[in-house]
């Protein structure tokens, strides 16, 4: 084993030290971290496009909700017109 002394170091600026004896775990620690971290990422960017699919799906059916429901607005008026006309033409028969 070696000893302090006996290990190669390169200064920092800051003090910090990096030795040439940087343990395995972790290396591997911090390439886990790293892959994990990507694969957040990927997950995040995959609903991410997913809600802005459907987004646009529920825009379009909004939208073509919206047109059904001012038609049907619109034949609603007709009817109660007619309702109002056939009403009148009712009371009258029942005048005579």
């Amino acid at each position: 084993m070696l000893h302090r002394k006996q290990l190669k170091t390169l200064p920092n600026s800051d003090g910090w030290r990096i030795t040439a004896s940087v343990p395995a775990a972790l290396v591997l620690g911090l390439a886990s971290q790293a892959a994990a971290i990507i694969w957040v990422a990927s997950m995040m960017m995959s609903d991410i496009e997913s809600n802005a699919r459907d987004i646009n799906s529920i825009t379009n059916r909004m939208s073509r909700v919206e047109s059904m429901v001012q038609s049907q607005a619109v034949s609603m008026a007709k009817i109660s017109t007619n309702i109002e006309h056939i009403r009148s033409s009712v009371e009258k028969m029942a005048e005579r």
